[in-house]
């Protein structure tokens, strides 16, 4: 099993939309081949009046081939529709975790 993390800081004046949007992608996402469930949410840093809004997807995929394969034929177009809808106004990171 794989784990990709996206954690999200967004606007606050865009959340409400953004989240409507959010769980479109995601839906879009998990119909690609390997991707096996999703969970979205909400971080918040304790003691920390934070100037965004943070939030984390959490995917599973089956395996790594899957992983690749989004990679290489999906995430740009998907990232794109994000960036083109809400251009500056939130920013993302990614990582890859692998049971050990």
């Amino acid at each position: 099993m794989i784990v990709y993390e996206v954690s999200l800081e967004v606007d606050h004046a865009i959340v409400a939309p953004y989240l409507a949007w959010l769980r479109d992608h995601i839906a879009q996402i998990l119909a690609l081949p390997g991707f096996v469930d999703a969970h979205l949410y909400e971080r918040r840093d304790v003691a920390v009046d934070a100037p965004r809004h943070s939030l984390v997807v959490v995917y599973r995929l089956s395996d790594e081939p899957a992983l690749e394969n989004y990679f290489t034929h999906h995430a740009a177009a998907l990232r794109a529709d994000g960036q083109a809808r809400f251009p500056g106004q939130f920013s993302a990171t990614r990582r890859v975790l692998r049971e050990l």
